[in-house]
Order: structure tokens, then sequence, then C-alpha cells
């Protein structure tokens, strides 16, 4: 058998039309979206307001860093010599990732009237970002401020 033959057993006869294709099962599957469930926000104030929030950590805790990141993993440079500072001290301090709440980053902004973060506040009171922050060690200011820091709640 030649190879002509060979094509025209494979070739359909002519007037029998092509070949049915086989059904095809399809491979997906449709899913009715679930009802949406009621969240519950991952951050640690809660579904308190944030400026309630901030307020309370503010006069709970002698030192506070607003800050991006962590003092352990630091998300930026001014943030990373910040909590550097606070941290040559040996002064235990409160530090609070902004990036984890969206309402707070926003929200500390606008409690301390001041545009940047990093953010510290010592014994309640705003001190300043990290420029201040350096300002004041290179002053020898800081360290004072920071033996003398107290809960103000």
């Amino acid at each position: 058998m030649g190879l002509i033959d060979r094509i025209k057993r494979r070739l359909p006869v002519v007037g029998q039309g092509a070949p049915k294709p086989t059904p095809t099962v399809p491979t997906y599957k449709t899913v009715s979206r679930p009802e949406p469930k009621e969240e519950t926000p991952s951050s640690p104030r809660g579904a308190r307001p944030a400026r309630e929030y901030i307020d309370e950590v503010v006069k709970q805790n002698a030192v506070v860093i607003f800050m991006k990141g962590t003092p352990q993993s630091p998300a930026c440079g001014f943030s990373a010599s910040a909590s550097s500072i606070l941290s040559t001290h040996g002064v235990p301090y409160f530090s609070f990732d902004v990036y984890g709440d969206p309402d707070v980053r926003e929200g500390v902004k606008d409690f301390s009237n001041w545009p940047t973060i990093p953010q510290i506040f010592i014994s309640g009171e705003f001190v300043g970002g990290a420029d201040i922050l350096k300002t004041l060690e290179d002053a020898g200011e800081l360290k004072a401020m920071l033996e003398n820091a107290k809960v103000t709640a």
C-alpha cells in the first residue's frame, strides 16, 4: 500500500461530511459566590475608632512610635533611624506598624497635626519625626526625656 492509499483511507469519503466530534465534558464548574462574611478587624485596635485607639496608646505607654514596619524589620529609612535611636537608650517603647491599619496611619497624622511617619510620643506628648528625634539625640536632650518618660493615663 502506497502513501497515497494510506492518505485516502484517513480522509472522509466525499459526500459523507466530516466526522462528528465527540461531546466534550466541561472542565470548569460554576459555583455561586458565597455571602460575604463580616470581617473582623485585624488591627490591634479592634473595632474602636482610630483616634480613640491612638489616644489610648499614647496615654498608656511612656514612649510610643508609630512607624512603617516594626523595630525588627523597619520598612523605611526614617522608621529604621527613629526606632534605632530609641533602642540604643534601652528604654522600653510601644511600636505600631501603620501598614497594618490604614485608619491609624491617617488618624495619627490628624491626631498630631504632623504629615509624616514615623511619629514619636513621649509621656503623652508628640515629639516629632525621625529628624527631630535625631536633633534631640545630637543635642543630648533625648536621654533625659526618655529617662523621665512616664505613662499619662
